[in-house]
């Protein structure tokens, strides 16, 4: 069976999606099914590419037992459109530069990482970077819910 391959995307993937990536595999991994994911996160921007999530968010990670090991890298069109079965956005804007990288026949892969929410009514997931610990929080719990709710939209699907 093919792995079911998820690429979360923000700005510029040094805050939410390293940790929409590390929260998930977390998830997978409780549940006894990371084996059947593949997951990774890229960035709109290349301006952080190379660098590991920001220090901030991986304090406020590690306290929820969750590693943020991703390194940064930008969204390569099209070949990450191509390869990916699910491409998240993290807000509105990010959504807005995926839907004008994506190559015509792909654009049915992307969704917002909200949609998936089931107890959070936020609508996207705020960039935390000129914030303080609250931001931080935030995302995280945002996150949670919002990977739960994604394993269970796949998992319904049949992937």
């Amino acid at each position: 069976m093919d792995k079911t391959k998820i690429l979360f995307v923000c700005l510029g993937n040094i805050c939410r999606s390293p940790s929409a990536e590390a929260v998930m595999k977390a998830l997978v991994d409780k549940n006894g099914i990371g084996s059947r994911f593949e997951i990774d996160s890229a960035g709109i921007t290349g301006y952080h590419a190379g660098e590991p999530a920001d220090q901030r968010m991986q304090r406020h990670a590690i306290n929820r037992n969750i590693r943020l090991t991703s390194i940064s890298r930008q969204v390569k069109s099209p070949d990450d459109f191509e390869y990916f079965d699910y491409i998240i956005g993290m807000d509105d804007q990010n959504m807005d530069d995926l839907y004008h990288l994506s190559p015509n026949d792909t654009s049915e892969k992307i969704s917002k990482m909200t949609d998936y929410c089931t107890q959070h009514s936020n609508t996207s997931v705020p960039d935390p970077y000129y914030g303080g610990a609250a931001g931080f929080e935030l995302v995280l719990d945002i996150l949670e819910d919002a990977c739960a709710g994604l394993l269970n939209h796949i998992e319904e699907d049949g992937q």
